[in-house]
């Protein structure tokens, strides 16, 4: 098993794509290709980002890419208001409770690698 799965944000990253992918399902067809698309980009990024960076050789490559989920999720956030706004879906709590728990992860293990960093123990 690589090192990015055993992280509970990659799991829990993982499962928002999952769940994102179900909440899209039912937009429009004529959003196939707009937000459909966006947010599934912006959902498969954040996991996807979080494994290139726990890939990479040092804290501060895993930084930079943790930084990149970071903003796909704020980006997915955004998305899912707007798919919200447009009558696409009606009941975004639980993923935006998702995106939330999530974000919270991603600022655990940024905070935790700064302060290893810190210490020079990264």
């Amino acid at each position: 098993m690589r090192k990015h799965h055993e992280l509970r944000v990659w799991q829990g990253a993982m499962d928002l794509v999952v769940e994102v992918y179900q909440v899209s399902g039912g937009f429009p067809s004529s959003e196939l290709y707009g937000l459909t698309s966006q947010m599934r980009r912006a959902a498969v990024s954040v996991p996807s980002n979080i494994a290139e960076g726990a890939a990479r050789d040092s804290d501060k490559e895993f930084l930079h890419f943790l930084a990149i989920a970071r903003g796909s999720l704020s980006e997915l956030e955004t998305q899912l208001q707007l798919a919200q706004r447009l009558g696409y879906a009606t009941q975004i709590e639980q993923t935006a409770a998702h995106i939330d728990t999530v974000f919270g992860q991603l600022g655990g293990l940024i905070r935790t690698l700064k302060l290893r960093n810190v210490r020079g123990e990264g």
